[in-house]
């Protein structure tokens, strides 16, 4: 086997030869392969001088396989077109792979699409994927290239990029008569939206009600969801207030479709942040390219916040 290998024409020999045998003309060959005429007739004298037979037969201004040649060209050609076939398969599949992100439903909803228009007008061309799961899917086994996850520094994994940390104010819409909620008699004029999620006490009212000496139960009344998206959605409908996640619902208050009920947020009392998770550590240059955006994006909102709140 180790013989048969060193004893095998090089892939630029064969390719030389079936060019030809495919045009019946080594000028034809010749631009097909973007060389010049005497490195294709180099090319078929070396093969031959490998092989130990002719397989062209030369005539003035024409030329004609050989015995040898016809049976070479019939598995070269073949092979060869299987090969280049595959080649163009995988290329094009590699080229119009899209790149993957996955993040929860609230933060694909609220964070990244109101910006991927920022992403689209600066690479049109590139083929994005949106997976929402509140799921920690696994990113190679799904091929997934990139996840933003809420997790605290232990819980990252490694080589994970830190975005930003969290930050927490009440918002709702200006309709509702915007005012402090420092009071019983304020709390108790407004329904509370709940976010009936996991249990992290910073996301939920109670611990930002007990420390103004509030409770819950002294609101009008509370509306719970299990989505964070949800709550957003109903408190810029005018349902109720919600507690609101700085990073997230940013967009909205710059934009006046929510209102501050605080005057400002919390100082974040965990250590619990966005992370940005790489499925390689030396990814393709597209995934490359989303990773820079993606911590572009989370630089202007670290900037935001340092001027609101202590980072955690």
């Amino acid at each position: 086997m180790r013989q048969w290998r060193r004893q095998m024409p090089s892939l630029e020999l064969i390719r030389g030869f079936v060019a030809v045998g495919r045009r019946m003309s080594i000028t034809l060959a010749a631009a097909d392969l973007y060389v010049t005429q005497s490195a294709v007739s180099r090319q078929i004298r070396e093969l031959e001088r490998v092989l130990g037979v002719k397989l062209l037969t030369r005539g003035h201004r024409s030329v004609s396989l050989t015995v040898e040649g016809q049976t070479l060209f019939g598995a070269a050609d073949s092979g060869l077109q299987t090969l280049e076939n595959a080649c163009e398969q995988l290329m094009r599949a590699h080229k119009s792979r899209p790149v993957t992100i996955t993040a929860s439903m609230g933060v694909t909803a609220l964070w990244l699409l109101p910006r991927l228009g920022k992403l689209q007008a600066r690479w049109p061309n590139l083929h994005v994927r949106l997976a929402a799961d509140n799921r920690l899917l696994v990113l190679r086994e799904e091929g997934i290239d990139l996840a933003i996850r809420y997790c605290d520094k232990l819980s990252a994994p490694p080589g994970s990029i830190r975005l930003f940390g969290e930050c927490l104010m009440p918002v709702g819409h200006p309709s509702l008569r915007p005012q402090l909620i420092d009071s019983a008699a304020a709390l108790a004029q407004h329904v509370l939206l709940e976010f009936d999620g996991p249990p992290r006490p910073w996301l939920q009212w109670d611990a930002w009600l007990q420390a103004r000496r509030l409770t819950l139960d002294q609101a009008k009344g509370v509306l719970r969801f299990n989505h964070y998206d949800q709550v957003v959605q109903a408190a810029i409908a005018g349902n109720g207030i919600a507690l609101g996640r700085m990073a997230l619902v940013r967009p909205m208050l710059d934009d006046g479709r929510l209102i501050a009920f605080a005057q400002g947020p919390d100082d974040p009392t965990t250590d619990y942040g966005y992370w940005l998770v790489r499925a390689d550590e030396n990814p393709r240059d597209d995934v490359g390219r989303v990773t820079d955006w993606i911590q572009s994006e989370a630089a202007t909102e670290l900037s935001h916040a340092s001027e609101e709140c202590q980072q955690a």
